[in-house]
């Protein structure tokens, strides 16, 4: 489905203003993430990194203090992927916290009823992470 009001819009990227920048910086490759480019250096870093399917996470250091505050947030990002408790697993053993475990479920959603099967956890800064698979 296309945006016929504003041509060529899709997601790009989705920004995380890390606590710890090069253990987050891991986790993510951890996954399998790779990097794209990176500028900056110390509390100034910035990194992006691809998801696999050219949409890409790009993470900043400096994430303990206020420099940036904003009134909302995001409440989760979640990841498509073919095997959501392979990727729970994965995220599990590159240092992620378990948030909730592996769960079908089926929605009463509408015009169809559709079943997802989705996992959450919480990444190294404390990013709520949703891997998330519509069966």
């Amino acid at each position: 489905m296309s945006n016929d009001i504003i041509k060529g819009l899709g997601f790009h990227h989705i920004a995380l203003k890390a606590n710890d920048f090069e253990k987050s910086v891991k986790f993510y490759k951890a996954l399998g993430m790779k990097e794209i480019v990176g500028w900056g250096k110390d509390e100034n870093s910035v990194v992006m990194l691809d998801m696999g399917d050219g949409s890409r996470i790009e993470i900043f250091a400096g994430g303990s203090d206020e420099k940036f505050p904003r009134e909302g947030k995001y409440m989760h990002f979640a990841m498509k992927c073919d095997d959501v408790d392979a990727a729970y697993s994965t995220a599990l053993a590159a240092g992620a916290k378990p948030y909730k475990e592996p769960q079908t479920v089926d929605l009463d959603s509408h015009p169809e009823k559709i079943s997802i099967r989705m996992a959450f956890v919480l990444g190294p800064s404390g990013e709520e992470l949703e891997f998330f698979k519509q069966l």
